[in-house]
């Protein structure tokens, strides 16, 4: 494969960093990002076993509740 060198300002390469993963290349995170990832499948699975559904439908539940408290307190006015 060959390589081509870019130039970044500073910000910008702080910025790409953040987003590289630990085992993952500048190149993998550019052809991530850019929609260059050819392996559509590659993303499932990734949250199992964590908390996010929980997280999902905990803020999902308070969003609603806040909601809902504040048509009562217009439908008042």
């Amino acid at each position: 494969m060959t390589t081509t060198t870019i130039s970044l300002s500073e910000e910008a390469y702080k910025n790409l960093k953040a987003l590289k993963g630990e085992n993952e290349s500048f190149s993998d995170v550019v052809m991530r990002l850019s929609g260059g990832e050819k392996d559509k499948m590659k993303g499932f699975g990734a949250w199992s076993g964590t908390d996010l559904r929980e997280k999902t439908r905990s803020y999902r539940e308070e969003f609603n509740r806040d909601i809902r408290e504040r048509r009562d307190v217009l439908s008042r006015h």
